[in-house]
């Protein structure tokens, strides 16, 4: 289904905004129109929601770079991380790989996620406040009431994650975080606190999930974009974990995953790029729709013919890939430098030449025939279609299960019933047959967190969790036994780079005086 041609939605600020001061937050989807249109019947709001979906994927800020929420997995997930590297990768990268620009207010990488978040929260708002005045069916307004509440609550939690300290640090959650913005317009407000944005995602959580049961209505199945009940408890169970709220996050993640069953062994290896009965909500793209170079498969597909990739293709840490077992399916989707006899690799970059890539391409054909050959590269995640061409992940049941192992843990249940969970995760699924997990006590945890790093690889949650967690990220460079460039080779604390919070932008404390 084309999305694109759907988005017709405009937010009544957005009018003013093209000749305000505030026009950095310019929150007008393409192809829009005025509000009294949208919002005339449920089906123009629905095209509305719609939009919501489209402003997930697409070029923002004039750069190549930044591509909706493949820019968040990337950028901000995956290369700030311990487990994720790039063959070849020019010590420019370091900006982002070693949190340079945290403190930075003026920096592109400060503002993205800020003006990416508030471009849907503010069209999202101009649903809500408008939706009950559409004509047409209470059930269908209530659906769609419910949809703009749930990625309302999405992007919050995003900001949360990023402007705010990390729960542990918060003093309870009353440092300051990000402006709960939930009007039309872009209103000048102060900063509010970690607890009170967590209090507006909860509410929003819960209202559209209220909302959600009383219209009777789904998403429809094909669409695994849109958002719906099931969306709306993934995203609860994430938000509680961030909140160290291991009674909800437990609940909730029980419930979002309930009719989502683990992808089969054919599904893992089958490159990641399109929905399966595992992936619980994603960010569609389609070859009639594609961003061409500037998407998320452009920047890590390993077959993708963008430069991004040939020249740089994303790889695993050796660290973590060493911890996989050797029995693990997953460990498959890397190369290792080991696996045939006739593989060289460069012992300080790990590159390899032309008899490397041949042997990859024996083994992956659609890999270009111009492509560079790294150690440890992936294929895990490929492209439908090039450049890069595909949809791209947000949640999926094996997320959440592991969100329920650590939700189990945090609150002292039973070790047998987390280990039933990692052994339904890796054993029963087929991804380890061998596997059987017997651990317990702080052995349990970090069973839970080397899986979550090992099943999580690449889908941009790396980061956070280290954040999370409060863990540092150490990388070794290849002359201490690791695959990083030595650039990247770094050590940094939770307590270093400012405390790994993004400062808030200077975008928008240059408009908005309440903001100290």
């Amino acid at each position: 289904m084309k999305i694109l041609n759907r988005i017709k939605v405009l937010v009544a600020t957005a009018v003013v905004l093209s000749s305000c001061a505030k026009d950095y937050l310019d929150t007008a989807p393409t192809n829009a129109t005025g509000p009294d249109v949208a919002f005339e019947n449920v089906e123009n709001a629905k095209a509305a929601v719609n939009g919501l979906a489209r402003l997930m994927k697409r070029q923002y800020l004039s750069s190549q770079g930044f591509n909706g929420e493949g820019t968040i997995k990337m950028y901000y997930g995956n290369y700030m991380g311990n487990h994720f590297t790039a063959g070849g990768m020019g010590s420019s990268s370091s900006l982002v790989m070693n949190m340079d620009f945290l403190a930075n207010p003026t920096s592109t990488y400060t503002f993205y996620p800020w003006y990416y978040y508030y471009m849907i929260i503010t069209n999202a708002n101009a649903i809500i406040a408008n939706i009950d005045n559409a004509s047409g069916a209470q059930n269908q307004k209530d659906f769609l009431k419910a949809q703009a509440l749930t990625f309302r609550a999405y992007s919050y939690m995003m900001l949360a994650q990023i402007y705010g300290d990390r729960w542990a640090d918060s003093n309870n959650g009353a440092t300051k975080a990000v402006v709960l913005r939930v009007n039309e317009g872009i209103e000048d407000l102060p900063l509010s606190t970690l607890a009170e944005t967590y209090d507006l995602i909860y509410e929003d959580l819960n209202t559209a999930i209220s909302l959600y049961n009383s219209s009777g209505l789904d998403r429809n199945a094909n669409n695994n974009y849109e958002v719906n009940l099931d969306v709306a408890y993934a995203i609860y169970a994430r938000a509680a974990l961030n909140k160290e709220d291991y009674v909800n996050a437990e609940k909730y993640a029980k419930l979002a995953r309930a009719k989502y069953p683990l992808m089969s062994v054919a599904e893992y290896k089958s490159g990641f790029s399109n929905p399966n009965k595992e992936w619980i909500w994603s960010v569609f793209d389609s070859s009639d729709e594609t961003i061409y170079f500037y998407s998320y498969q452009a920047y890590i597909a390993y077959n993708s013919t963008a430069s991004a990739v040939r020249t740089t293709p994303k790889c695993i840490s050796k660290e973590l890939y060493d911890q996989i077992p050797a029995t693990d399916i997953r460990k498959d989707l890397f190369l290792s430098p080991t696996a045939d006899p006739s593989l060289v690799f460069k012992p300080n970059t790990g590159e390899g030449g032309e008899n490397e890539l041949a042997y990859i391409r024996g083994l992956y054909p659609d890999i270009p025939s111009n492509a560079k050959a790294y150690a440890y590269m992936q294929f895990k995640i490929k492209a439908n279609d090039m450049p890069g061409v595909g949809h791209t992940n947000n949640f999926r049941s094996s997320e959440l299960l592991l969100i329920e192992a650590e939700a189990k843990y945090k609150q002292n249940k039973p070790a047998s019933e987390i280990q039933a969970l990692l052994n339904e995760l890796t054993r029963d699924s087929g991804r380890d047959p061998g596997y059987n997990c017997t651990l317990t006590g702080q052995a349990l945890f970090d069973e839970i967190k080397k899986y979550r790093a090992i099943e999580l690889w690449g889908e941009g949650f790396d980061w956070f969790d280290l954040k999370r967690w409060g863990d540092p990220v150490k990388r070794k460079s290849f002359s201490s036994g690791g695959n990083f460039a030595s650039t990247f080779a770094v050590t940094i604390q939770p307590n270093e780079k400012n405390k790994w919070r993004v400062v808030t932008p200077a975008k928008e404390t240059d408009y908005n005086p309440l903001i100290d």
